[in-house]
């Protein structure tokens, strides 16, 4: 189900519990307003790291992927579909936003399966099974477009649910780039801890506004762009080419700076395109 306009906004966990959360909450209120369909996926790792640790359990991440056995799956539930998303449902309340909190189960808002055992780059030679992972097959696109296009906000947590009730933990990333391609959305945000692709990643001044598939592949390969941020553009480029029409790399943003990257692309952050 396509809805016009829209916009997929990803917040990883640390931005939920950074300061920014308010101002961030405000321009999405702002953008439904406005009549711009808004829908939100998030994460929640951080915050399932530490409820982890104070249950006594020990995190098991293999190749930037958490194994998810079933103590695991029981925190994901607690804290993804649980506070995290209860947190973001708040602070848009607040900010005079309609937010529908949902997850997986949510009427197969996220339909997936499990994730077969595969090798995985810092995995070792052999495959790895992540436990109840999964991989999503589908949405609910009926139920994202209808509230999308009604003013609320869906708030998704990113966890999945098969036809038989079995609910798998699911990178937040892969759920939006899905929510991004199958809505036909106008653009995918990710809100992150960088403020954008930068040519020099100690001057924010040396900021790329916009970058092409081939533009960023050349930046990899010529080593302006390092560490963490390869296998961000790399993730992007994928979905680009696999329907995504633009992704915009957004850091903790500023009241105001969100509408502003909404309506002048390229004026905030880095935005990726074919």
């Amino acid at each position: 189900m396509s809805v016009k306009g829209a916009i997929v906004l990803k917040l990883g966990g640390e931005v939920v519990q950074g300061p920014h959360m308010a101002a961030l909450a405000a321009d999405v209120a702002e953008l439904t307003r406005g009549g711009t369909p808004v829908v939100l996926v998030h994460g929640g790792g951080p915050q399932a790291t530490a409820l982890q640790k104070q249950l006594g359990q020990t995190p098991n991440i293999v190749g930037g992927r958490r194994v998810t056995d079933d103590a695991t799956l029981d925190v994901m539930k607690m804290i993804v579909a649980g506070k995290v998303n209860v947190d973001l449902c708040a602070a848009l309340v607040a900010a005079g936003a309609r937010p529908v909190g949902l997850h997986g189960a949510s009427s197969c808002a996220v339909r997936a399966v499990k994730r077969p055992p595969a090798r995985v780059s810092g995995g070792g030679d052999e495959p790895v099974d992540f436990g109840h992972v999964g991989d999503v097959t589908g949405l609910n696109e009926e139920l994202l477009g209808l509230l999308a296009s009604s003013g609320y906000v869906p708030v998704l947590a990113c966890l999945g649910c098969d036809e038989q009730g079995h609910t798998f933990n699911i990178n937040a990333d892969a759920v939006a780039n899905q929510v991004a391609i199958r809505l036909e959305a106008r653009a995918l945000m990710l809100v992150t801890d960088v403020p954008a692709v930068l040519r020099d990643v100690a001057d924010p001044s040396s900021r790329i506004s916009t970058m092409t598939i081939a533009e960023g592949r050349a930046a990899i390969e010529s080593g302006v762009v390092t560490k963490g941020m390869i296998p961000k553009l790399e993730e992007s480029f994928a979905a680009i080419e696999s329907g995504v029409s633009s992704i915009y790399v957004l850091g903790r943003l500023a009241c105001g700076e969100l509408v502003r990257a909404v309506r002048e692309p390229g004026s905030v952050g880095t935005v990726l395109t074919r």
